[in-house]
C-alpha cells in the first residue's frame, strides 16, 4: 500500500512537472490539499514524503520482523526483512544525504554480514550477529548525536508473523 501511494504521488509530481515545463507562464493547479500551484505542490509533495523519520519507523518494524524470523528459523523471511530495511535505508537517503556516510558502517558492514549468517541458516550465529547488527545501529545514532535512541534485541514479539516448520 505505501509502494501505491509513494508511485501514485511520484506519478502526479512528475505529471505536474512536465506540464509545467510545457509553459512559460504561471499555471494554476486544482487540488483538494497540496496547493495552488507548482512551487506550493512540490513544497506538499516533500512534507508528505517526510525526512528520515519516516525512514527509522519503517527500519524498527523491520528490525523487529527480521530478528523474529530468525528465532523462528524463518530464514527467507529474514532476508526479505532485511533487503526492505536496505531499501527504506536508500529512500531516506535520497530524503536526507547527509545521514548516509553514518549509516556506511551499517549499509556496507554489518546488513552484509547477517546477511550472510541468514543464508547460513545457523540460528546460533544469527543470534550472536544479530547483537552486533544492533550494536551498529547504535554507532549509527551514536553518529547522528542521537545516542539515546538505543536498539536492543526484542523481547516480546509483536509481529502477526510466525513460521511454523
Amino acid at each position: 500500500m505505501k509502494r501505491l501511494v509513494m508511485i501514485t504521488s511520484m506519478a502526479l509530481m512528475a505529471g505536474i512537472m512536465i506540464s509545467a515545463c510545457q509553459t512559460q507562464t504561471e499555471q494554476l493547479f486544482e487540488t483538494r490539499w497540496a496547493g495552488a500551484n507548482l512551487e506550493e505542490i512540490i513544497a506538499s509533495m516533500e512534507n508528505q514524503f517526510g525526512g528520515f523519520d519516516q525512514t527509522m519507523m519503517e527500519t524498527n518494524y523491520r528490525y523487529n520482523e527480521l530478528y523474529w524470523a530468525g528465532v523462528d528459523g524463518n530464514w527467507a523471511y529474514a532476508a526479505y526483512q532485511l533487503d526492505e530495511m536496505l531499501g527504506s535505508l536508500e529512500k531516506g537517503f535520497i530524503r536526507r544525504p547527509a545521514r548516509e556516510s553514518s549509516a556506511d558502517q551499517f549499509v556496507n558492514t554489518a546488513a552484509p554480514r547477517l546477511l550472510a549468517t541468514i543464508e547460513s541458516g545457523d540460528q546460533e550465529a544469527f543470534m550472536d550477529g544479530f547483537t552486533q547488527f544492533a550494536a551498529s545501529c547504535n554507532t549509527c545514532h551514536a553518529m547522528e548525536d542521537v545516542p539515546f535512541i538505543q536498539m536492543i534485541i526484542p523481547e516480546t514479539r509483536t509481529s502477526l508473523v510466525k513460521f511454523t516448520h
